[in-house]
């Protein structure tokens, strides 16, 4: 038995606007990251850990574009994987450490 199609509406584009703008933030903890590890004071410690911020927001780049492309490719988008989720959590979650760790 064949039901109608699936009309997805506009779910694709939530998720893709959600991803950009969850990869805006990213960006802009990225900047105050590195503004804070090279305006307040040079050390070694706020150089790794701004190093660190920006490689794990390159990561997380790099899941959100995949994810974006595979929304726009497809009519019904796959599931997210559970690799790419794991990677976006962990680089969220590094991202925040590596964040406090300048701070403190």
């Amino acid at each position: 038995m064949t039901g109608p199609a699936r009309d997805p509406g506009l779910q694709p584009e939530r998720t893709r606007l959600a991803w950009r703008r969850t990869t805006l933030s990213a960006t802009v903890v990225g900047v105050l990251a590195a503004k804070t590890a090279l305006h307040d004071s040079t050390s070694a410690a706020g150089i790794v850990a701004c190093a660190g911020c920006c490689a794990l927001w390159l990561g997380f780049l790099l899941v959100a574009n995949r994810r974006i492309r595979a929304l726009a490719a497809t009519g019904r988008p796959p599931a997210l994987a559970p690799r790419q989720a794991t990677a976006a959590v962990l680089c969220t979650v590094a991202v925040a450490l590596c964040a406090t760790a300048l701070v403190v």
